[in-house]
């Protein structure tokens, strides 16, 4: 749009990247831009998932692009989080994929896999040829999946898993399927007549997996989200990720999710912010631009700040993770501020924009109502209330 130079020129982010990050970010931007944004009015009115961008994202390196070998791109924290903010600045659904495909499901394989398990599956994940997805959130709640309820028991040299997943994204496009569930058997951590949580790879072509689309979604419906039902789905011994053991596994991987959030949501921000300076211009109201009124202009620099206040906070998140010592209370800092942000930028735009803010001739809408899955799924705001609360407290409140 004719006004992001206006915001650069304000605040030169540039000054703090280096060359690579800029390539990173400058390629997501132009897919965005070129690839999502023609259709994604049209997407997200009709719930329809372009299948065939998954092999594209895949060709330019985004897709478990902070991993390294097994062909990934081995990328920068900061480069993967610019990625995150260019694709959510399109709509979040395709931020949520890349971090669904990359940063769930690719992390869970290459952090806790077998070197068999990471030679048969990230390969192809990382070209987009297979899609994985992760399967942890339950019917009846993902806050607490210490109380979860599907079940993997053994059964001669095997597994056999039992149970329901909730709001699965990818799961009806994907070829596999990273399974959380809960165990009875000492030698797999549990302890004598013990429970344990563990991670199967799960292909989704095995018999009693059956994914289905949740329809009647307001919210994300260029993306898929799935409800999943496990009805006595054997999977062979070396199926399960010999390296997760205990929640810590999908707790890791949630919190390589939840750092590309905190880039992303500054994303859908800039776009609505975005939105609101180019109407304020455009829009005439007693007989000049209501970009003239203080009023208007006082909402704009408030957005502004939080936007370039949020960017910030993801670099120093993203630096902080390059050198090893991102803890995840520092990541519950970011993602509670950038989606909390970036729904209060979301309805000013759209106040700012009038009537017209509520019709898809302007991106404001869809972004709001994107960012209320986000502020729900890896944890809401809630959670991470907690979580910091914990931190600074000692004291657990869960």
């Amino acid at each position: 749009m004719t006004t992001a130079p206006r915001i650069d020129a304000v605040f030169d982010l540039d000054a703090l990247l280096s060359e690579d990050e800029r390539e990173w970010q400058q390629r997501a931007r132009r897919f965005a831009q070129e690839r999502i944004m023609p259709v994604i009015e049209d997407d997200f009115e009709r719930m329809h998932f372009r299948r065939e961008f998954v092999k594209e994202l895949g060709e330019l390196g985004f897709l478990g692009m902070h991993l390294k070998g097994y062909g990934c791109a081995g990328a920068g924290a900061v480069a993967y989080g610019l990625v995150c903010l260019e694709l959510e600045a399109a709509d979040s659904g395709w931020r949520t994929f890349v971090s669904v495909q990359g940063s769930l499901a690719m992390s869970a394989i290459h952090k806790y896999g077998s070197e068999e398990q990471k030679q048969r599956w990230l390969p192809g994940m990382a070209a987009g040829d297979l899609i994985g997805c992760f399967a942890l959130t339950e019917p009846q709640g993902g806050s607490d999946p210490a109380g979860m309820t599907t079940t993997a028991r053994r059964d001669g040299d095997g597994w056999v898993i039992d149970g329901a997943k909730r709001w699965i994204g990818l799961a009806s496009f994907a070829d596999v399927a990273v399974v959380w569930a809960k165990v009875e058997d000492p030698s797999f951590g549990g302890g004598s007549g013990g429970h344990a949580v563990r991670g199967f790879l799960v292909p989704t072509s095995t018999p009693g997996f059956t994914a289905t689309p949740i329809d009647g979604k307001l919210s994300m419906r260029a993306s898929v989200q799935c409800d999943l039902a496990f009805d006595g789905v054997r999977v062979d011994d070396d199926a399960i990720l010999p390296s997760a053991k205990g929640l810590s596994g999908p707790f890791g991987c949630l919190n390589e999710a939840r750092y590309g959030i905190v880039w992303g949501a500054m994303g859908a921000a800039r776009a609505c912010l975005e939105a609101a300076i180019s109407r304020s211009v455009d829009r005439e109201v007693f007989g000049r631009p209501i970009g003239a009124n203080q009023l208007i202009q006082a909402k704009l620099a408030d957005m502004f700040l939080e936007v370039e206040k949020g960017i910030l906070l993801a670099l120093h998140l993203g630096r902080l993770k390059e050198h090893g010592s991102l803890t995840p209370a520092q990541i519950s800092v970011g993602k509670l501020n950038s989606v909390r942000e970036a729904l209060h930028i979301a309805h000013e735009a759209r106040a700012i924009l009038a009537g017209d803010g509520i019709t898809n001739e302007f991106p404001v809408m869809r972004h709001a109502a994107n960012l209320e899955s986000v502020r729900t799924y890896e944890g809401t705001d809630e959670i991470h209330q907690l979580i910091l609360g914990r931190e600074l407290t000692g004291l657990n409140a869960f």
